[in-house]
């Protein structure tokens, strides 16, 4: 067999990339800019293996460009930037990159909390403008984040190490929803309170916390009536998929006060931002930093790497998705 022809769709850190090339004939973006969706469809027909990231929309017109590709491998856990049925009719295999994003995911969940909570965006801001007239006693007051209960939306692996970083590090009541109950040593661990209705745990939550996956069941699933169930004076995070909240409802509850505040790293069309929320003091805005440390994002591209090779020597790919 002939060494794969491998494209990697935006730069991956350098070691990785070596190594990509070190094994595969690997070409590179050396732009970094966002590939066109005729430039992704005309890749379909050029390589053997498709390495695109969360910035490239892999859908069913785009696979249909060609028919040498045989692998998506994504560098990133989430996959619904690829359109899963369109890939198996064509027989290409779709792997992603599990496990390694977990710490750093829940780093800038708590990133995020902490921020809104504590107004940080806002001091940086008017210390930046030259708008800081010195200390005072009623000056950017926030919240507290000791006692206060944290509502996880979803308890898998970066749900679980978002509740353990909150409860242990700064102790915070656990609550979460979640399709079924959670091991029973993890509850333990956490006290955690098992909600199995979405609005019960919104209710009785001071911080509600996305860990649920994008696509369409989750679509919208923070909208204006799971905004009205939250608590008055609450916090909502967002670390999962931006699809998952409708961001002009939610920029109504940050303008009506019902909501103190929000810390979000992803939307639904990045790179643009619901400019409904850019002129909004409570809201904290990341562009999508949740797996932006050079140890994690080495990680992912190895994951990427073990799963190229896997299929290259016709072994089970370690990460299959579809």
């Amino acid at each position: 067999m002939a060494t794969p022809r491998v494209l990697l769709t935006r730069r991956w850190p350098e070691a990785v990339e070596r190594a990509m090339q070190d094994r595969f004939d690997t070409v590179l973006n050396e732009s970094d800019e966002p590939m066109s969706q005729a430039d992704l469809a005309r890749a379909m027909g050029k390589f053997d293996v498709l390495c695109p990231t969360v910035s490239d929309r892999i859908d069913a017109e785009v696979i249909a460009g060609g028919d040498r590709v045989k692998l998506i491998a994504n560098y990133g856990v989430g996959f619904d930037h690829i359109d899963l049925a369109a890939a198996k009719a064509k027989g290409i295999a779709v792997t992603n990159t599990p496990g390694v994003l977990t710490d750093a995911t829940a780093d800038i969940a708590m990133t995020l909390l902490l921020m809104a909570a504590r107004r940080a965006g806002d001091g940086e801001r008017e210390l930046r403008a030259g708008k800081w007239s010195g200390w005072r006693p009623t000056h950017l007051i926030g919240s507290s984040l000791k006692g206060k209960t944290l509502g996880l939306v979803a308890f898998g692996r970066i749900g679980i190490a978002t509740a353990q970083r909150a409860h242990h590090g700064f102790g915070m009541k656990i609550a979460y929803y979640a399709r079924r109950e959670a091991d029973p040593a993890v509850v333990q661990e956490l006290g955690a309170r098992f909600y199995p209705d979405l609005n019960e745990l919104l209710a009785a939550s001071d911080f509600v916390s996305l860990h649920v996956p994008g696509g369409p069941a989750t679509a919208n699933l923070i909208d204006a009536a799971a905004l009205a169930a939250m608590k008055s004076g609450s916090y909502l995070i967002n670390t999962a998929r931006g699809g998952v909240v409708d961001h002009a409802a939610l920029a109504d509850a940050l303008r009506s006060g019902h909501l103190a505040g929000a810390g979000l790293d992803v939307y639904p069309h990045e790179p643009q931002v619901p400019p409904e929320l850019l002129g909004l003091e409570n809201v904290v805005l990341l562009p999508h930093l949740g797996s932006a440390n050079v140890e994690t994002r080495t990680a992912m591209g190895e994951k990427a790497m073990a799963n190229a090779v896997a299929w290259a020597e016709g072994r089970e790919l370690p990460d299959r998705v579809a």
